[in-house]
Protein backbone atom coordinates (compact mmCIF):
# COMPACT_ATOMS: atom_id res chain seq x y z
CA UNK A 1 0.00 0.00 0.00
CA UNK A 2 2.38 2.17 0.83
CA UNK A 3 4.64 1.91 -2.43
CA UNK A 4 1.29 2.68 -3.68
CA UNK A 5 1.10 6.48 -2.64
CA UNK A 6 4.14 8.89 -3.54
CA UNK A 7 4.41 11.39 -1.93
CA UNK A 8 5.65 14.48 -3.98
CA UNK A 9 8.91 16.45 -2.95
CA UNK A 10 7.95 19.67 -1.02
CA UNK A 11 9.97 23.23 -0.34
CA UNK A 12 13.70 23.80 -2.17
CA UNK A 13 14.65 20.71 -3.03
CA UNK A 14 11.25 20.31 -5.48
CA UNK A 15 12.15 23.55 -7.16
CA UNK A 16 15.27 22.45 -7.61
CA UNK A 17 14.53 19.36 -9.07
CA UNK A 18 12.30 20.91 -11.85
CA UNK A 19 14.29 23.55 -13.20
CA UNK A 20 16.80 21.34 -14.87
CA UNK A 21 18.84 23.12 -17.26
CA UNK A 22 18.29 22.64 -20.95
CA UNK A 23 21.25 20.66 -22.70
CA UNK A 24 22.85 22.40 -25.12
CA UNK A 25 24.87 21.16 -27.99
CA UNK A 26 26.67 17.57 -27.90
CA UNK A 27 29.40 16.22 -25.08
CA UNK A 28 32.15 14.36 -26.89
CA UNK A 29 35.33 12.70 -24.81
CA UNK A 30 38.51 13.15 -26.45
CA UNK A 31 40.74 11.40 -24.07
CA UNK A 32 40.53 9.10 -21.13
CA UNK A 33 43.78 7.83 -19.09
CA UNK A 34 44.02 5.96 -15.81
CA UNK A 35 46.06 7.60 -13.01
CA UNK A 36 48.04 5.72 -10.40
CA UNK A 37 48.72 7.90 -6.56
CA UNK A 38 51.13 6.16 -4.54
CA UNK A 39 49.70 5.90 -0.65
CA UNK A 40 50.78 4.02 2.02
CA UNK A 41 48.78 1.19 1.34
CA UNK A 42 49.80 0.64 -1.88
CA UNK A 43 48.22 2.41 -5.07
CA UNK A 44 45.07 4.11 -5.59
CA UNK A 45 43.61 3.92 -9.36
CA UNK A 46 41.76 6.51 -10.79
CA UNK A 47 40.46 8.22 -14.04
CA UNK A 48 41.17 11.53 -16.07
CA UNK A 49 38.63 12.07 -18.57
CA UNK A 50 39.06 15.53 -21.16
CA UNK A 51 35.62 16.10 -22.63
CA UNK A 52 34.68 18.33 -25.35
CA UNK A 53 31.38 20.60 -25.38
CA UNK A 54 29.51 22.17 -28.74
CA UNK A 55 26.85 23.54 -30.01
CA UNK A 56 27.91 23.18 -33.44
CA UNK A 57 27.17 27.24 -33.99
CA UNK A 58 30.91 28.38 -33.26
CA UNK A 59 29.87 27.95 -29.16
CA UNK A 60 32.79 25.45 -27.45
CA UNK A 61 33.84 24.41 -24.18
CA UNK A 62 36.46 22.11 -22.70
CA UNK A 63 37.43 20.35 -19.45
CA UNK A 64 39.44 17.26 -17.43
CA UNK A 65 37.51 15.90 -15.01
CA UNK A 66 38.99 13.17 -12.53
CA UNK A 67 37.46 10.37 -10.52
CA UNK A 68 37.25 6.93 -9.20
CA UNK A 69 35.24 5.44 -12.53
CA UNK A 70 35.42 6.96 -15.52
CA UNK A 71 31.43 7.82 -15.85
CA UNK A 72 32.06 10.03 -12.96
CA UNK A 73 35.46 11.56 -14.56
CA UNK A 74 33.33 12.24 -17.65
CA UNK A 75 30.24 13.99 -16.18
CA UNK A 76 32.51 16.35 -13.99
CA UNK A 77 34.16 17.13 -17.44
CA UNK A 78 30.88 17.76 -18.57
CA UNK A 79 29.75 19.89 -16.10
CA UNK A 80 32.68 21.93 -15.96
CA UNK A 81 33.03 22.43 -19.45
CA UNK A 82 29.41 23.57 -20.01
CA UNK A 83 30.30 26.03 -17.80
CA UNK A 84 33.20 27.78 -19.14
CA UNK A 85 32.51 27.55 -22.64
CA UNK A 86 33.64 30.41 -25.35
CA UNK A 87 32.19 31.82 -28.44
CA UNK A 88 34.32 32.93 -31.29
CA UNK A 89 33.03 34.21 -35.22
CA UNK A 90 32.30 31.78 -38.13
CA UNK A 91 32.86 32.84 -41.55
CA UNK A 92 30.65 30.28 -43.73
CA UNK A 93 32.14 27.32 -42.68
CA UNK A 94 35.71 27.92 -41.79
CA UNK A 95 37.42 30.83 -39.35
CA UNK A 96 38.18 34.25 -40.24
CA UNK A 97 41.88 34.28 -40.18
CA UNK A 98 44.97 32.55 -39.86
CA UNK A 99 46.16 32.08 -36.15
CA UNK A 100 48.45 30.01 -33.77
CA UNK A 101 47.68 29.35 -29.97
CA UNK A 102 49.88 28.19 -27.62
CA UNK A 103 49.40 26.16 -24.54
CA UNK A 104 52.42 25.00 -22.23
CA UNK A 105 54.64 23.09 -24.96
CA UNK A 106 51.85 22.73 -27.31
CA UNK A 107 51.24 25.36 -30.35
CA UNK A 108 47.97 25.08 -33.20
CA UNK A 109 48.57 26.80 -36.27
CA UNK A 110 45.19 26.84 -38.11
CA UNK A 111 43.89 28.54 -41.44
CA UNK A 112 40.83 29.14 -43.17
CA UNK A 113 39.80 26.68 -46.16
CA UNK A 114 38.01 26.51 -48.97
CA UNK A 115 34.68 25.13 -49.16
CA UNK A 116 34.63 21.60 -49.76
CA UNK A 117 38.64 21.55 -48.04
CA UNK A 118 37.31 19.47 -44.87
CA UNK A 119 38.64 19.61 -41.89
CA UNK A 120 42.50 18.99 -42.31
CA UNK A 121 43.77 18.56 -38.47
CA UNK A 122 44.73 16.14 -36.21
CA UNK A 123 42.43 14.18 -33.45
CA UNK A 124 42.25 16.02 -30.67
CA UNK A 125 41.96 19.15 -32.82
CA UNK A 126 39.59 17.46 -35.31
CA UNK A 127 36.95 16.36 -32.74
CA UNK A 128 36.86 20.27 -31.41
CA UNK A 129 36.94 21.84 -34.77
CA UNK A 130 33.49 19.33 -35.53
CA UNK A 131 31.85 20.43 -32.16
CA UNK A 132 32.37 23.94 -32.72
CA UNK A 133 30.48 23.79 -36.04
CA UNK A 134 33.73 24.27 -38.59
CA UNK A 135 33.69 22.25 -41.27
CA UNK A 136 36.36 23.90 -43.44
CA UNK A 137 40.33 24.17 -41.79
CA UNK A 138 43.63 23.64 -41.98
CA UNK A 139 45.59 23.02 -38.68
CA UNK A 140 48.78 21.95 -37.66
CA UNK A 141 50.09 20.59 -34.40
CA UNK A 142 54.10 22.62 -33.97
CA UNK A 143 54.91 21.33 -30.59
CA UNK A 144 54.05 18.95 -27.64
CA UNK A 145 51.86 15.90 -28.62
CA UNK A 146 50.31 15.97 -25.08
CA UNK A 147 46.33 15.78 -25.76
CA UNK A 148 45.79 17.94 -23.44
CA UNK A 149 47.77 20.65 -24.04
CA UNK A 150 47.00 20.17 -27.85
CA UNK A 151 43.66 20.88 -27.42
CA UNK A 152 43.64 23.64 -25.04
CA UNK A 153 46.17 25.70 -27.56
CA UNK A 154 43.33 25.16 -29.85
CA UNK A 155 41.15 26.97 -27.61
CA UNK A 156 43.47 29.64 -27.00
CA UNK A 157 43.47 30.14 -30.68
CA UNK A 158 39.48 29.98 -30.78
CA UNK A 159 39.82 32.82 -28.13
CA UNK A 160 42.28 34.97 -30.36
CA UNK A 161 39.83 34.89 -33.35
CA UNK A 162 38.38 38.55 -34.36
CA UNK A 163 35.66 39.25 -37.12
CA UNK A 164 35.98 41.87 -39.59
CA UNK A 165 33.71 44.18 -38.03
CA UNK A 166 35.27 44.01 -34.47
CA UNK A 167 38.48 44.85 -35.72
CA UNK A 168 36.96 48.04 -37.75
CA UNK A 169 35.78 48.94 -34.20
CA UNK A 170 39.15 48.38 -32.83
CA UNK A 171 41.13 50.45 -35.60
CA UNK A 172 38.31 52.91 -35.40
CA UNK A 173 37.23 52.79 -38.73
CA UNK A 174 33.50 51.57 -38.64
CA UNK A 175 32.39 55.37 -38.35
CA UNK A 176 34.66 55.55 -41.89
CA UNK A 177 33.01 52.49 -43.53
CA UNK A 178 29.46 53.36 -42.61
CA UNK A 179 30.02 57.31 -44.23
CA UNK A 180 31.28 55.28 -47.40
CA UNK A 181 28.35 53.34 -47.53
CA UNK A 182 25.48 55.54 -47.12
CA UNK A 183 27.87 57.88 -49.48
CA UNK A 184 27.19 56.28 -52.64
CA UNK A 185 23.29 55.79 -51.92
CA UNK A 186 22.68 59.80 -51.56
CA UNK A 187 24.48 60.02 -55.00
CA UNK A 188 21.77 57.12 -56.35
CA UNK A 189 18.78 59.23 -55.01
CA UNK A 190 20.36 63.07 -56.98
CA UNK A 191 20.37 61.13 -59.49
CA UNK A 192 17.12 59.85 -59.70
CA UNK A 193 15.61 62.99 -59.01
CA UNK A 194 17.74 64.75 -62.25
CA UNK A 195 16.41 62.12 -64.47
Amino acid sequence: MSNEVKKEAKGKRAEFQKAKPAVEGKTTVINVARTTKVVKGGKRMGFRALVVVGNGQGKVGVAIGKANQVQAAIAKAETHARKHMITFPIVGDTIPHEVIGKFGAASVWMKPAAPGTGVIAGSGARLLFEAAGIKDVLAKSLGSTNPCNLVYATMEAFKQLKSKDTVNVLRGKAEKVEAAQEAPKAEDTTEAKAA
